[in-house]
């Protein structure tokens, strides 16, 4: 039983009405379906219609928020925990003020309006409605780079990072270092539609980027993750498309099949390990005994989990709460990183877009152990973040990329590496694709 469980720990971290009825793409009518509403993908018999990149603006009716400030105002609150730290969990002198800002003060209104100053956009791929942000650079060949968000992360993970991708010279950068930024939302994740049959795993969305970024018109790119987009990033570059130049992960899947065994064991790590390589299994360790019951509950019960994260809001608020504190390379206080109001944007998407579960279900579609050893022969970039779950060894990367082509550990920022140091990021892939051009 502990061996399953320590297996299924690692398996790493709609649409509001555009996937429900073909209704104008450039509105979100309802964003959280009700439990009768028929949910209806747009059809169409002619191929370009089917393939069409439809523009999309965010505009949540205000009943929506209203329902949700009187959900948060309502909360009943657990008895204090019993400990003086956080070993049980969120503490409840945590959650409170914050729960207390959600249900007065923060307006969902402003991210609203920032999404909203990006060109989003919406196309069906694969029988699924995908949303994504798509920003060009004014500078002339700009590099092409998709970047997948991760769980309980989302495309608002990535947003401070466009700006310095595509207007580099604004940011310390070179105009020959300039991007074109797309950013999909997850399917399943977001305005990105919601699969209702299984089969949406990682490699279907490999397949699905590579078919959205020549939609788009590019015959060659880059590929960037963190988190579940780091695994997407891997599947990727293992499917090897043509026009996939380079991937670029900042949680990358290096650990050799020694310690992989002997983390399922929770043994003593194998002899021979280097300083790093010990810090790094001691680090996995930890993860797997003491942070990754969440993991667990998602890959083998998301239906459960669901109808919790689905009901209270301020059951979701605690459960991307507890993973943005232990991720975010601040001490335990994700606040010393990210805003109040970047916290609750990223938990009120999931909200006012009812993907709790299907979030969720990512992991029962992949359960897997995503940080073992991989085998991709293409080129290859790794930034190491020191507040990332581990800190990888550059010989196990070596062992895993084959094309190793960047290597840096970096001094600040955690597993939201493009959140909480969104130059640092993008300076960081500057570097990393500089070869690829």
């Amino acid at each position: 039983m502990l061996r399953h469980r320590l297996r299924a720990l690692a398996a790493f971290a709609a649409a509001v009405a555009l996937p429900s009825s073909g209704c104008d793409s450039t509105t979100t009518t309802n964003a959280r379906p009700k439990e009768n509403q028929t949910v209806k993908p747009t059809t169409s018999s002619h191929p370009s219609e089917a393939e069409a990149i439809r523009p999309f603006t965010v505009h949540v009716p205000q009943a929506e928020l209203d329902e949700l400030r009187r959900r948060v105002q309502a909360t009943r609150w657990p008895d204090k925990e019993t400990v003086a730290d956080q070993s049980q969990g969120v503490p409840l002198a945590t959650l409170k003020p914050l729960v207390a800002y959600w249900g007065t003060d923060y307006d969902w209104r402003k991210a609203e309006a920032a999404l909203n100053a990006f060109p989003q956009f919406m196309t069906r791929i694969d029988g699924l409605d995908i949303h994504f942000i798509h920003v060009k650079s004014k500078h002339p060949n700009a590099m092409p780079l998709i970047i997948t968000h991760g769980w309980p992360g989302s495309i608002f993970e990535l947003t401070k990072t466009i700006d310095p991708l595509v207007n580099p010279t604004a940011h310390g950068g070179k105009a020959e270092d300039a991007f074109d930024v797309v950013i999909p939302s997850m399917p399943g994740y977001g305005f990105s539609e919601r699969p209702t049959t299984t089969g949406w795993n990682p490699d279907r969305m490999g397949r699905a980027w590579d078919v959205l970024m020549k939609r788009l018109g590019y015959d060659h790119y880059v590929a960037q993750g963190g988190d579940w987009g780091s695994v997407v990033a891997d599947v990727m570059a293992k499917q090897a498309p043509r026009g996939l130049r380079g991937i670029h992960v900042n949680m990358p899947a290096t650990i050799p099949p020694a310690v992989a065994e002997a983390l399922t064991r929770g043994g003593p790590p194998p002899a021979g390990l280097a300083p790093d390589e010990k810090a790094a299994y001691e680090q996995m360790d930890a993860f797997y005994k003491q942070g990754g019951a969440y993991g667990a509950m998602m890959v083998t019960r998301p239906q459960t989990i669901g109808y919790a994260l689905t009901d209270s809001p301020v059951g979701l608020a605690a459960w991307f709460y507890d993973k943005m504190a232990a991720w975010t390379y601040s001490g335990g206080d994700p606040l010393k990183v990210l805003t109040r109001d970047e916290i609750l944007d990223d938990i009120t998407l999931y909200w006012l877009t009812n993907t709790e579960t299907s979030g969720a279900r990512l992991y029962w579609e992949n359960n897997a152990n995503n940080f073992n050893a991989v085998d991709i022969a293409i080129p290859a970039a790794i930034t190491v973040f020191p507040g990332e779950i581990y800190r990888a060894p550059k010989s196990w990367a070596e062992q895993a990329y084959h094309k190793l082509i960047y290597f840096h550990a970096v001094d600040k920022g955690g597993h939201f590496a493009a959140w909480e140091q969104p130059e640092l990021f993008a300076s960081e892939l500057r570097a990393a694709f500089k070869s690829l051009r």
